[in-house]
């Protein structure tokens, strides 16, 4: 079997948007991949032509490893996000062709499950305005959907500090979601890389009676020894990794014992086997893997089968129940969450077809999401004045 070409498929939302990459090889079976760009869909649709021309087309799609190996390095130039990204929508398409080929679940084929059902997280669900009344109701409402944990960024559009107004807003907030998803929710708290060590340490100080079950990416991902400050400075476990694109580069991070959970995106680093490669070595060091996802139903898939069978993964990320829930059209067969849970993939390969008839229900936007404009949290460009009205082909 080999690989004869690519077609690339963009789903658009006022505030993400999404490439779908299908694989098509010689024998008529196609597999697909997912990534989530913020702002370099063009590049990455760039760099998979050229790929397609100088490693993938020809490929054996079985040879996962060998065509990563060539898409990382046989270029010579160091592998970044852009190039990180195509990798991973080409191989976990490689492994959709390859179990769809076997008859078998991708999860089978990595080892077989350690687990019959996986947590997951609300996320995207506090497109309200920032009061604790509002964050109370919409945090209720993720409860009554089953869900027995959440996430939240409370800290509007901080960056390095936070003054002592928005530092009693920020508190309060959470401090009202904790009150309506009761004691026993995981409630688990995004810091988007916002702060300074002092800040961050302070912050989490105040976290502390409302039992978050994470603080994540507290300071910027560039210095490791900043996040090692604060982790010396709080029993709160310290989440970390989405921005971060090579598995070689959370090595410091575990040095410096820094991390308490890694959160990789598969779409960002490579696919499906990277991603299990790194939570081995996590493993090694004791620490869990809850991977970062911001995807649909295609990346989403891809993180079940990989957590399927990861001994040390946590929880599972997942937007699309109240961000967007529209797009789960664009890809049918994914398991709904169920009291909290999803249930494992059984159909062969990612166990999701792509409808390329309802991608075209989705047309590309010219979405801008900037995680420090007022009211970035609305993930609406009319409200937070990055709105582009243009939209793409």
């Amino acid at each position: 079997m080999r690989i004869t070409r690519l077609s690339t498929h963009v789903v658009g939302t006022p505030w993400r948007n999404l490439t779908h990459v299908l694989v098509h090889t010689d024998e008529g079976l196609t597999g697909v991949g997912e990534a989530r760009m913020l702002g370099h869909t063009d590049a990455l649709l760039g760099y998979l032509a050229e790929a397609e021309r100088n490693h993938i087309a020809g490929s054996d799609p079985f040879d996962t490893e060998d065509l990563v190996r060539r898409m990382k390095y046989g270029d010579y130039g160091r592998a970044g996000e852009i190039v990180m990204s195509g990798i991973a929508c080409v191989e976990m398409a490689c492994w959709d062709i390859v179990g769809k080929a076997l008859g078998q679940p991708v999860w089978r084929l990595l080892g077989g499950k350690v687990r019959d059902r996986i947590k997951a997280y609300a996320n995207g669900w506090y497109t309200v305005e920032r009061t604790p009344e509002a964050f109370h109701a919409a945090a209720e409402k993720v409860v009554e959907r089953g869900y027995r944990a959440l996430k939240l960024d409370p800290f509007g559009n901080g960056h390095f500090e936070l003054d002592h107004a928005e530092t009693l807003r920020s508190v309060s907030l959470v401090e009202a979601v904790r009150d309506a998803i009761g004691p026993e929710a995981d409630l688990l708290v995004e810091m988007h890389g916002r702060f300074n060590p002092a800040t961050a340490i302070r912050l989490a100080g105040l976290l502390r009676p409302y039992a978050p079950g994470w603080i994540e990416e507290p300071c910027p991902p560039e210095n490791p020894r900043a996040l090692a400050k604060v982790s010396a400075h709080t029993d709160l476990p310290i989440a970390t990794g989405e921005r971060i694109h090579d598995r070689i580069e959370f090595r410091e991070l575990f040095d410096l014992q820094a991390v308490d959970v890694i959160q990789p995106d598969i779409s960002h680093i490579g696919g499906i086997a990277e991603t299990r490669k790194l939570a081995a070595t996590a493993e090694t060091h004791y620490v869990l893997i809850a991977p970062h996802n911001v995807g649909g139903p295609v990346l989403t898939a891809a993180n079940l089968h990989l957590a399927a069978c990861t001994p040390n993964f946590s929880i599972q990320e997942h937007f699309n129940d109240f961000a967007d829930a529209a797009i789960k059209q664009v890809a049918p067969g994914l398991p709904e969450v169920v009291d909290g849970y999803f249930t494992l993939p059984q159909e062969p390969g990612l166990g999701v077809t792509l409808d390329v008839e309802a991608c075209a229900r989705f047309p590309r936007q010219r979405a801008k999401f900037d995680l420090f404009a007022e009211d970035w949290h609305l993930r609406d460009p009319e409200r937070t004045g990055t709105h582009d009205a243009t939209t793409g082909p």
